[in-house]
């Protein structure tokens, strides 16, 4: 682990540089700044065996090839052991006929969890540990979600997301609500009065996606 994870736990906020750490996962030693130059999506669960967790690794794996269309990598991350990890992807290559692509890190002491502000310095378990993390290829996180332990996360809404960070970061443009692969976009809004006034359709500009 590296030196920054003896600090004080602090919630990350978009523009912040992900905290880097190297530890042990299902590939074999991860270190995280080793996903420089992709996109990556790193992901949090409570534990191993749990329903709704399944249902979302389950649905990671069927969607891989969307992933990595857009050039993004994904990381999960848990409390338990590198053992259950193993144990947990052959219960659901038994289960469900899929196979589990990403690695997935273990955290048994936390602090990855508290690095990246998921769990604070005096929690005692991994409960509120359901962080998704979109970092781009510098390693700044763009956007984040969380979700509770009962309501699973929306894979197509992960993919979405990746897709209108690209669109917004490569093209200089905005996604508007609900915006998909294909779909119109916006154009930026004007920076002065003049240009407002020259613009008939300034408040929500429709435009071909480029």
């Amino acid at each position: 682990m590296t030196e920054q994870f003896q600090m004080q736990s602090v919630p990350l906020r978009l523009g912040d540089a992900a905290p880097d750490f190297e530890a042990r996962s299902t590939h074999g030693p991860i270190k995280l700044s080793s996903f420089r130059g992709r996109w990556l999506i790193f992901f949090s669960h409570p534990a191993d065996f749990t329903p709704v967790c399944t249902t979302e690794f389950v649905a990671l794996a069927r969607h891989a090839d969307k992933f990595d269309t857009l050039d993004c990598a994904l990381l999960g991350l848990s409390v338990d052991s590198l053992h259950s990890h193993l144990a947990w992807i052959r219960a659901i290559e038994d289960r469900f006929g899929v196979n589990i692509p990403f690695p997935i890190i273990e955290d048994p002491s936390m602090a990855i969890g508290r690095a990246f502000g998921m769990i604070d310095e005096n929690s005692t378990d991994s409960a509120t540990m359901r962080t998704s993390y979109f970092i781009d290829p510098k390693g700044i996180i763009r956007a984040t979600t969380s979700y509770p332990h009962n309501v699973g996360r929306s894979v197509e809404e992960m993919i979405r997301m990746v897709s209108a960070l690209q669109m917004a970061e490569n093209k200089n443009i905005l996604t508007p609500e609900g915006w998909q692969p294909g779909d119109d976009v916006l154009s930026l809004p004007p920076l002065t009065s003049t240009e407002a006034r020259n613009e008939e359709d300034w408040l929500c500009h429709s435009i071909k996606a480029p």
